[in-house]
């Protein structure tokens, strides 16, 4: 009986353990998605390919060095015949911010193009036109016919970045599109003129996302998915693997002012400035600008800017923009121990483009 009950106690061990094999298994909780895949997914429909034409004139196709030569003129004369054209093709990245098909992207990429032809993510190529160019700022607006709904990405606050934030980059380095990079915000407000940029007016972030060729114009994101930059450049050598971006806060002002009026402007009082412990002392004056018209000299303390303290000179570049051609700025500072203000009225930097001392 004892060994009965036991084979029969173990059959029904044996059948319930069959049973629970019959039964399917729960299903897997879904592994959440990544919050850059979320970003992405929000603003990577917007990112678009830029593919540009330009032509380009040469003298019988020798370099215009060699003709330098009287040797070389001796037995090529001016050139070895008229001259010649090629065409020059380049690719970039840009990101559609407006409905209507206006995309922002570096001037670098479609400055002297005769072609631009725009490729969506979802296949279509639409042909661009450049509605204008900002060399100062690196900034360009380019606007593809509406045919249809566009995607569009939204924008964000640069004001708002912190060291530390992430950051997410988007765009075709090396031609392979749609390619995504994630890093952080390494620093803000680094002026340009720190890299060594002296023809450009630009505080940009910095980040560790890797921004390669291709990726100038596209956007760099937050982890929301919004544009908080359009990246620009990468420092290659020493210190390479740094990226930067333009706010986008102030791409918006540019954009606004292209799509106005197909150019920019930017206010200029002439002025060169260094900073000394913590102060911002006038290093030199453009010889009839707007600052030397105002009495300003060499080794002036600049305090004050529209009653705002004056720590950098990139804070007071600030000033003087927000303050815009054509409008009174007052300045407060220190000579020689004593107190003075003066106005200065800044105008258009486009008018002395070519003048060395202007900042």
């Amino acid at each position: 009986m004892a060994v009965l009950l036991g084979c029969s106690g173990r059959r029904r061990a044996l059948t319930a353990a069959l049973g629970l094999m019959l039964v399917a298994p729960p299903a897997l909780a879904q592994a959440p998605r990544s919050f850059v895949a979320e970003a992405v997914r929000r603003a990577g429909p917007a990112v678009v390919r830029l593919d540009t034409e330009r032509t380009v004139e040469t003298r019988g196709g020798v370099p215009s060095v060699f003709l330098l030569d009287p040797l070389f003129r001796q037995f090529f004369g001016d050139g070895g015949g008229g001259p010649s054209r090629r065409t020059e093709r380049g690719q970039g990245t840009g990101v559609i911010f407006q409905k209507e098909g206006l995309i922002l992207t570096n001037a670098h990429v479609v400055e002297g193009s005769t072609r631009v032809s725009v490729g969506l993510v979802d296949g279509r190529r639409l042909e661009g036109s450049v509605v204008g160019t900002d060399p100062i700022t690196d900034l360009a607006v380019v606007r593809v016919p509406v045919s249809g709904p566009l995607p569009v990405a939204p924008l964000g606050n640069s004001d708002a970045v912190q060291v530390g934030d992430w950051a997410i980059a988007v765009g075709n380095p090396f031609g392979l599109d749609n390619t995504v990079t994630l890093g952080i915000i390494s620093s803000v407000n680094r002026n340009a003129a720190k890299l060594g940029i002296t023809d450009k007016r630009l505080d940009l972030i910095q980040t560790d996302a890797a921004i390669n060729p291709g990726n100038s114009g596209g956007p760099l994101l937050n982890a929301e998915g919004e544009v908080i930059g359009i990246n620009a450049l990468v420092r290659s050598g020493p210190g390479a693997g740094l990226g930067f971006s333009i706010p986008i806060n102030r791409a918006k002002e540019i954009a606004s002012q292209l799509v106005r009026s197909g150019r920019a402007s930017h206010a200029l009082v002439g002025l060169a400035l260094a900073q000394e412990e913590g102060r911002v002392r006038v290093a030199s004056v453009m010889p009839g600008g707007p600052a030397a018209r105002a009495g300003l000299r060499p080794g002036d303390l600049l305090v004050k800017a529209a009653g705002q303290a004056i720590s950098s000179p990139a804070q007071f570049l600030r000033l003087v923009d927000v303050s815009g051609v054509g409008v009174p700025l007052g300045l407060e500072g220190q000579r020689e121990g004593r107190g003075f203000a003066v106005t200065v009225v800044p105008i258009d930097m486009a008018q002395v483009m070519r003048t060395p001392q202007s900042p």
